[in-house]
């Protein structure tokens, strides 16, 4: 893997195997708040959220959701699985905490260095809770509120994007549980709706992509 700098400044990870980006090459940083936190976590009216990352990556998603919980003093026990750890010499090259809050550098490399597979409190109101799997063949012990969906893109891994695991996932919301991603692809959307979600087509972040898709469970 290689790092490469994106359009808003931020950084995202090259994985030439797949010929894919972690995060858009028009705004890393821009695409995860958009998404994730303003699209996903705030539009969540949950007073203490529990949040399901299907992806780690370069831990991104989990540095902003820190931040945000400790902003908006409201507790988020945050989930998030991973089949393949990047590797502590590509993040310690990683400028996210430079570029979002310097002064919380340390959070961002203590999210990398928390055990794996048990609850680690980071901070007042942050708990993490990492797992080395593979989504697709992972049993859920618990439900969530929000759940981050951001694998790479369905012709890069299509064995992530299935209709059993938009099943599955619909199952492990909570009611009016809240599931966002990227892609806005007409495939994806019709497998959410499959699942019993009703769908959103919303705009895509600043300079980026024109849709994303926000899924809500139903009561």
């Amino acid at each position: 893997m290689q790092i490469e700098q994106t359009a808003d400044g931020s950084q995202t990870l090259f994985v030439p195997e797949l010929n894919e980006h972690y995060h858009s090459v028009k705004g890393a940083l821009t695409e995860s708040e958009h998404i994730f936190i303003q699209m996903g976590l705030k539009h969540s009216s949950v007073e203490a959220p529990h949040v399901l990352e299907i992806g780690f990556g370069t831990g991104l998603n989990a540095f902003l959701t820190l931040l945000t919980a400790d902003t908006d003093q409201r507790n988020i026990h945050y989930t998030t699985l991973e089949r393949y750890p990047v590797t502590p010499a590509l993040i310690e090259q990683l400028t996210y905490p430079e570029l979002i809050c310097p002064e919380r550098k340390d959070d961002f490399q203590a999210l990398h260095q928390a055990a794996w597979n048990t609850d680690v409190q980071l901070t007042p109101y942050f708990t993490l809770h990492k797992v080395e799997t593979d989504f697709t063949s992972y049993t859920f012990p618990a439900t969530y509120d929000v759940i981050y969906f951001d694998a790479f893109a369905p012709e890069k891994q299509p064995e992530m994007w299935t209709q059993s695991l938009f099943d599955t996932l619909y199952q492990q919301l909570n009611p009016q549980g809240i599931l966002t991603t990227y892609c806005a692809k007409g495939a994806v959307r019709r497998m959410l709706q499959a699942a019993g979600f009703m769908v959103e087509r919303l705009p895509g972040p600043p300079g980026g992509k024109r849709e994303i898709l926000r899924a809500t469970k139903r009561l």
